[in-house]
């Protein structure tokens, strides 16, 4: 009985409206990690002491940091897999409907881009990572990290560029995943869409305003 059950929940999830459910759901906890991240970041306005003293927060809470990363990064392979997944099945079957739908009203730059805006957040989440996380620490706080960084316009341009990028992304991807969870009602999506646009702008003016800010302070 347990043997059919495990069978049945990995051809449910393997299925295409399976796989497309674990997108929307691991969308959600990413989601929800880039608004607590942006109001971590936005602390940078209010000076290095603050900031840092954040940071010294995060780095206290030990085992359970650890924890929270290994899960977000669990949640992040698996958007990846399952969106690269359904990328090259879509693109399988679709040589001619394609053309037919190309066009189709209500499709939109993100609907259209999110493939490619998705491979290009994943390298720029790597280039985030190797740039303030995975950096030495030993002779320099966070704050003065962050700082040195957003000096170099070359870094400010390309932060920016995927802070568009991600919002793009968000944009659609955020409506789309209330979607597959059965929320495509026409009461609701309107507002849900709308929804949609507000996150992704605060997304976009939020981290997109730290760089020009400390750019310009720094």
């Amino acid at each position: 009985m347990q043997s059919k059950k495990m069978r049945w929940t990995a051809s449910m999830f393997w299925s295409s409206i399976g796989k497309k459910l674990l997108m929307a759901l691991t969308g959600f906890c990413l989601c929800g990690f880039l608004i607590t991240h942006l109001f971590g970041n936005l602390l940078l306005y209010s000076g290095k002491e603050t900031f840092n003293a954040y940071s010294e927060r995060l780095n206290s809470l030990g085992l359970i940091s650890r924890f929270i990363e290994l899960g977000l990064l669990f949640f992040a392979v698996i958007h990846v897999i399952i969106g690269a997944i359904l990328f090259f099945q879509n693109l399988k079957a679709r040589p001619v409907q394609y053309i037919v739908n190309k066009r189709a009203g209500g499709r939109t730059i993100g609907s259209a881009t999110m493939p490619y805006t998705g491979f290009l957040l994943l390298t720029f989440v790597i280039f985030h990572l190797i740039n303030f996380h995975f950096t030495d620490k030993t002779y320099a706080t966070i704050y003065q990290i962050v700082s040195s960084t957003f000096t170099k316009p070359g870094y400010v341009t390309i932060y920016i560029a995927a802070i568009f990028i991600t919002a793009i992304h968000i944009r659609h991807g955020f409506w789309s995943a209330f979607q597959t969870i059965g929320a495509n009602h026409p009461k609701y999506m309107p507002v849900i869409r709308v929804i949609s646009i507000l996150f992704s702008i605060i997304l976009g003016i939020g981290f997109g305003s730290i760089p020009i800010y400390m750019s310009l302070t720094g």
